[in-house]
């Protein structure tokens, strides 16, 4: 399988930096109750609720935690919530190889020979990259889905006739538009609340068979020391392309030491690279 992640540290400048791009303006306020809610919600995911695999590669730009962030990388994700990350240096071993099934995470780091086993795939990956995302994260946002709702009613507002938001429940709200009255619905952006306590939120756009190939991923309401804005750009895209068990496993090596969360998110490979530049 393609590496799914490359922060090459060559590319990592410690400064500090806003994405120039404004987000698009999502309706708020209370809109009115529709029950058009859950067609809409059909039309716009039966495309990517289809999709059983997705890789890509992805330029990444943006800001972490005050820090300018360009990177090239590859993208594998398998729903309902596996994923694979490595991070390819320029030459050498990867930087780390992260895998991920449910909410069991290993993450290997080669060149220094230590692991974190058994972790939380959101709490990880926050550590490492400044982003709480899990491996259903993954998958919902490279493909510019969302899961189906849990059973029971679906709440819908209606703003005007191009716009649908519809509850996810405790963790977000799913935003649905669509160019006119005639025209398909698509999910636009999604909020997740999620059970980090850090919001987030996922725009798509530039779509191309019904996916998105940018996505921008920002915090909500997040301090200043923890916020991100990173604007990811997919091509080489493919997906239902089979990815056998072993790509959401690795082999750890024998004499591995253990590294710990709090370890990781002072002196991780995304923090260390940077800070010897």
């Amino acid at each position: 399988m393609r590496a799914l992640l490359a922060f090459a540290p060559v590319l990592m400048v410690l400064t500090s930096v806003a994405c120039g791009a404004s987000l698009v303006r999502l309706p708020s306020g209370p809109g009115f109750t529709t029950q058009d809610g859950a067609g809409a919600l059909q039309q716009a995911t039966g495309p990517c609720l289809a999709i059983r695999t997705l890789t890509a590669e992805v330029a990444v730009s943006g800001s972490a935690d005050g820090h300018r962030v360009r990177a090239r990388l590859t993208a594998g994700v398998s729903p309902p919530a596996s994923a694979r990350l490595e991070a390819v240096a320029p030459f050498g071993q990867p930087v780390f190889i992260f895998v991920a099934t449910g909410t069991d995470a290993t993450l290997l780091l080669p060149r220094d020979n230590r692991v974190l086993e058994h972790g939380r795939p959101d709490e990880v990956l926050d550590a490492l990259t400044g982003v709480p995302l899990g491996a259903a994260d993954l998958h919902d946002t490279l493909t510019g889905c969302a899961s189906e709702p849990a059973s029971g009613p679906l709440h819908a507002r209606a703003f005007g006739d191009l716009w649908r938001v519809v509850a996810a429940g405790h963790d977000g709200e799913l935003y649905l538009h669509r160019a006119d009255a005639n025209a398909p619905w698509r999910l636009v952006a999604v909020i997740v609340r999620g059970s980090s306590g850090r919001p987030w939120r996922a725009d798509y756009s530039a779509f191309q068979d019904n996916l998105p190939r940018a996505i921008r991923l920002t915090s909500v309401a997040s301090p200043a020391s923890g916020a991100f804005d990173l604007q990811l750009s997919l091509s080489q895209v493919e997906v239902n392309v089979p990815l056998a068990a072993d790509a959401f496993r690795v082999k750890i090596p024998a004499g591995a030491g253990p590294i710990t969360l709090e370890e990781l998110r002072r002196s991780g490979p995304l923090a260390s690279k940077a800070d010897a530049r």
